[in-house]
């Protein structure tokens, strides 16, 4: 499914389970293997197919000019500045990649995020030049406070002696007033991933409340607590300064509480909903795709591009082989849209066949 497409369809919220195919056959009669014998057969009988059209661009976003910082932990990835930024969405466009996500880093951070809203923060004057320079690419805005806060966590911090805790509902506000100063600059989609209760909810009475009732949230509905995000944090510079995001993010034994989640955002106005880590939770993935029938994305996270780019350069695995295996496990499970920082390199090697 073209991403253009997912953005436009709203299923039903439940599907009825698919039933067992009838045997056709046993061996000797019927032997698989006949379907396997030259790469046509193998073609034409394929089920699942990866496209271009259902991948979206990874950047991170900083003040600057010719800046192209590069992230140690991810090879291949960068910090960019605007100009950059242009140059490299523009190449990914160029490859058949329809879509970008933005992460911002500001030149300062404060105990509100004041970064995040502003009306020429980072991800604001970035939307505005890329819908200048590359017109017709989608451009996603990741709505978060942790990279634009000066202790890292998503969300305002109430602290109390030695304890802090992370304030929920006092941080709705500021997860609303961000994406409409996204839509505000011209986003195309806004994509929370705070992971604070009924924020879908905020978000969605304040675009409509501004005018922005077409904009589309794809909301992170299943966020897990993950440590295959450590190269994300690097890239980002949002590494809280304190504790960690478990206390919001949810524990990574728990699928039926997924399931909640994601119900809880699409009877809030979420129009995707997202699994993130994708690789480590292709079950979750699965379900949440059969169960609700939504547009459904899938985040190849940091770790899981990092990990194969380690291995790649010491010659254990084949990158191209790997990374298209484990983007292809993405869609079977059930991910329409997938999140890559091989995003550019994966829509090259399609086109090569």
């Amino acid at each position: 499914m073209a991403l253009g497409q997912a953005l436009g369809l709203r299923a039903g919220l439940f599907m009825m389970p698919r039933m067992p195919s009838p045997l056709t056959g046993d061996f000797p009669s019927y032997r698989p293997r006949r379907l396997r014998g030259s790469e046509m057969l193998r073609r034409m009988v394929r089920e699942t197919r990866l496209h271009p059209d259902q991948l979206v661009l990874p950047l991170f976003i900083r003040p600057g000019r010719k800046v192209r910082n590069a992230v140690p932990s991810m090879p291949g990835v960068f910090q960019l500045s605007i100009d950059e930024a242009v140059r490299e969405a523009a190449k990914a466009q160029k490859a058949g990649v329809p879509a970008v996500i933005l992460f911002g880093i500001p030149s300062k951070k404060d105990t509100r995020a004041s970064g995040a809203y502003a009306k020429n923060g980072i991800v604001q004057k970035a939307v505005r030049q890329l819908k200048r320079d590359v017109p017709g690419l989608l451009i996603i805005t990741d709505v978060c406070l942790c990279e634009y806060m000066s202790h890292g966590h998503c969300g305002l911090v109430k602290k109390s002696g030695k304890s802090a805790t992370i304030e929920n509902d006092s941080s709705l506000k500021l997860l609303a007033r961000t994406a409409v100063s996204h839509a505000e600059a011209g986003a195309d989609v806004v994509a929370p991933s705070d992971m604070m209760d009924g924020r879908v909810a905020a978000i969605r009475t304040a675009l409509d409340s501004g005018g922005f009732n077409n904009t589309p949230i794809m909301s992170y509905a299943a966020k897990f607590a993950s440590a295959y995000y450590g190269p994300f944090r690097d890239a980002a510079e949002s590494t809280p300064q304190f504790g960690d995001r478990r206390s919001y993010q949810m524990d990574a034994a728990n699928a039926e509480e997924a399931l909640r989640e994601v119900a809880l955002d699409l009877r809030e106005g979420a129009d995707i909903v997202m699994v993130k880590p994708a690789l480590a939770y292709l079950d979750i993935l699965h379900r949440v795709k059969s169960e609700f029938g939504y547009p459904t994305a899938a985040y190849a996270v940091s770790g899981e591009y990092s990990m194969i780019q380690a291995a790649a350069k010491r010659g254990w695995v084949d990158e191209r082989a790997v990374t298209m295996e484990s983007l292809l496990a993405m869609r079977r499970a059930g991910a329409d849209i997938i999140l890559t920082y091989a995003a550019t390199k994966a829509a090259g090697w399609l086109k090569e066949g």
